[in-house]
């Protein structure tokens, strides 16, 4: 039966009943859904659940002439109607559709003459985790060999699959920096400025830095000489993030510092590109218009129409992140003082971005672990101590994203540090260059394997190299994973 059988044009509207009957049913399925992966079928807990659900079932089918729970993008259908979650159900919503795509139903009919004891075998057959590259097949296949006919699934639709969580990631890159273009061209015609949008950016990046933190760090070796300062600011913002969550910030306070890292650098839109991109050192009438980028951002923020609803943190970090930890630096402070927590933070990530990023006025551009190097060279007097090496540590020795020679004569390419202490010289990475000097789409490699015969480690890195003299493009392994 095709879609437009089950779901007519002429459908009426879900009344406001349906829609109450049609959440709790789902809730109710959702709990004898987590019952069933603790307990036997006879659990008298198990039992007691079931015949609820079924009761809401009952009241449904009364209620509604046809039960289609459909998935479409983010959210669940009910008879072409968007059932609309509380905040308190939203998790067992998220929870459901995360399910179900994993699943690959992309519809579930239930028709009316379902008996209780076929709705657990389904819901029991649903249940079961799938390991197999064809889940919804098997699971039609085993509704077919327990008698289960009354309740029909149909396959999600190519289009509403979820992206792998890299393509994910590389996408919120990507929006983040368009979204900031637009801050920006939206400031220069003083139009209002979409701060909701800024900052479910920033609660997309935290989600996805608890993920996959590896990945996002290798996305930060992006770098578009074209669209330098948009580019700089949201690499600033997600180190930034990923560094206050090591430092043990809340995510309340991890939301407003990736705000003040993403606008640090909005008084630059004044600063003229002639300046911005000299080639020759800056004379000093030049330096003294580039130094006042710092204030420039702090008023920008401070003349915003939402100003109210930006964390006060942005104005500091737009003033201070160019303050070093001795209080030189600038703007010079005529006062004495401590500088916001958040300035340090942002400090820290915009200088290992600025400089392991190549710019036609510097005559060399870092790889990553000479930054770290160089850095830590002006611990106490640049940076903060703590802050630094949390960062460092952070990072690794050999940061995702860095290429490394290995004993074996191959080059790889750091995709995730090893946490252990006794392992810091031993992370994973990707063969790019085999030992005969040829690239290649090798595999992922974990330099602490051993070999068994001889105990020794496989492979080990010999030194860090930099890409550009073996004219390797690093942003590009990482894309790879996101298309």
């Amino acid at each position: 039966m095709s879609e437009d059988t089950l779901q007519p044009e002429t459908k009426q509207p879900v009344s406001p009943k349906q829609q109450k009957l049609a959440i709790n049913f789902l809730i109710r399925f959702y709990i004898v859904f987590k019952i069933l992966r603790l307990y036997a079928e006879n659990n008298e807990l198990l039992q007691e659940q079931t015949d609820l659900l079924y009761q809401n079932l009952r009241e449904l089918k009364e209620a509604a002439p046809e039960i289609n729970f459909k998935i479409k993008r983010e959210s669940i259908f009910f008879n072409q109607s968007r059932l609309k979650f509380s905040l308190a159900n939203y998790p067992i919503f998220k929870f459901l559709l995360e399910e179900f795509r994993k699943r690959e139903i992309g519809l579930l009919t239930i028709e009316p003459e379902v008996s209780r004891e076929e709705l657990l075998r389904a819901v029991n057959i649903l249940g079961q985790k799938r390991t197999s590259t064809t889940p919804f097949e098997d699971i039609v296949n085993e509704l077919v060999q327990q008698n289960v006919e009354r309740i029909r699934l149909e396959k999600l639709e190519a289009s509403e699959k979820l992206p792998s969580p890299e393509r994910s990631a590389a996408r919120l890159f990507f929006l983040s920096i368009l979204h900031l273009r637009e801050v920006s061209e939206r400031n220069k015609e003083n139009e209002q400025i979409r701060l909701n949008t800024t900052r479910r950016l920033i609660q997309s990046i935290f989600n996805h830095l608890v993920d996959n933190e590896s990945f996002l760090l290798g996305l930060t070796t992006i770098k578009n000489h074209d669209e330098y300062t948009l580019n700089h600011s949201v690499n600033v913002s997600l180190l930034a993030v990923a560094l206050g969550r090591r430092l043990g910030l809340s995510r309340a306070e991890l939301v407003d510092l990736g705000l003040a890292a993403f606008f640090h650098d909005l008084g630059k839109i004044d600063t003229p590109l002639e300046i911005l991109n000299k080639p020759g050192q800056l004379t000093d009438d030049e330096r003294k218009i580039m130094e006042l980028h710092p204030h420039q951002g702090a008023e920008k923020l401070v003349q915003l129409r939402e100003f109210r609803r930006l964390p006060v943190s942005a104005i500091h970090v737009a003033m201070e992140h160019h303050i070093k930890e001795d209080l030189t630096g600038y703007p010079r402070l005529k006062i004495k003082s401590d500088v916001n927590l958040y300035s340090r933070i942002v400090k820290v990530c915009d200088f290992f971005d600025a400089i392991t990023t190549k710019r036609v006025y510097r005559k060399k551009t870092f790889t990553r672990s000479e930054a770290l190097s160089l850095m830590l060279e002006n611990i106490g007097s640049e940076f903060n101590p703590v802050i630094l090496k949390t960062f460092v540590q952070m990072m690794g020795i050999f940061p995702v994203g860095s290429l490394v020679l290995l004993n074996t004569g191959e080059v790889g390419l750091v995709v995730e540090n090893n946490q252990e202490a006794r392992f810091l010289l031993r992370p994973r990475v990707k063969i790019i260059v085999d030992s005969q000097g040829q690239k290649v789409d090798g595999e992922v490699v974990d330099l602490t394997e051993v070999d068994p015969q001889s105990r020794k480690f496989r492979r080990t890195i010999v030194k860090e190299i930099n890409p550009e003299d073996y004219g390797l493009e690093v942003p590009d392994y990482f894309l790879v994973q996101a298309m």
